[in-house]
């Protein structure tokens, strides 16, 4: 059985693997099982691509996989959820993320202003969780990568249009059960999500690939992850509004 094999059977079964399990020493190697797995989820699992997640936007969290840039990863449409249940996921975290959802195909020669001139922002969540036991912190960013960034879901709420300034070093807040549990500011995504979002057209451009209408892009975390558990929270973004989600 090949790795993206493994990897898919995990995510269908839900059984995770033990880290270590599988064999790649390369981001390059990395990315390509990435799209071997997301090629059997959308011909095995009538899955259809609807953007990406980018993940190590800091550098604290670069430091914590060991390697010196973003990385990135394929979301498609069950990755986007309403709600969720602690029963669909592996070692489910929680994270704020601002939203990108795509408006005109993104191209190379954008600007971080273009960008968001073709982008609707949304305040987003996402659930990140891998295809290995004990993955946080644990998994090598090979294991990292191959898992499509560990890759759980996205949630966000209204979106409209904002400028560079409006999303420069804002503040995020996370509430549990409306408690604040998080706190969390725009600059520790590349110093700016839009300036992510360029990150990635980029390096999607070197493989041929093109960020589509449509599509979404979740940009980076606010925050070191937490541990997701059952109730509810609420993210409130300054300057952009807010997305609550329920846990069960």
């Amino acid at each position: 059985m090949s790795i993206a094999d493994e990897l898919y059977e995990a995510y269908i079964e839900k059984v995770p693997l033990a880290l270590g399990s599988i064999d790649v020493q390369t981001i390059k190697d990395a990315y390509q099982i990435q799209d071997e797995v997301l090629k059997l989820k959308t011909e095995d699992n009538d899955e259809v691509l609807r953007g990406y997640k980018i993940s190590l936007t800091s550098k604290e969290t670069q430091d914590i996989f060991n390697h010196d840039e973003p990385l990135y990863g394929a979301l498609t449409h069950k990755n986007i959820i309403n709600d969720a249940s602690m029963s669909d996921y592996n070692v489910p975290k929680l994270e704020m993320e601002l939203a990108f959802l795509v408006q005109e195909d993104l191209s190379i020669e954008d600007s971080p202003e273009d960008i968001l001139s073709k982008c609707m922002i949304a305040p987003g969540l996402e659930i990140p969780d891998g295809r290995y036991e004990d993955w946080f912190p644990h998994a090598s960013k090979y294991e990292v990568v191959s898992d499509s960034a560990v890759a759980g879901s996205v949630t966000f709420g209204n979106s409209d249009y904002f400028n560079y300034k409006d999303l420069d070093d804002i503040k995020g807040t996370l509430k549990f059960n409306g408690e604040i549990v998080k706190e969390g500011r725009s600059s520790e995504v590349m110093g700016h999500p839009a300036e992510a979002v360029k990150w990635l057209v980029q390096k999607l451009h070197e493989e041929g690939k093109v960020i589509e209408a449509g599509w979404v892009v979740s940009s980076g975390t606010f925050n070191l992850p937490i541990d997701l558990e059952e109730g509810l929270y609420e993210a409130e973004y300054e300057n952009i509004g807010t997305v609550t989600l329920e846990v069960h």
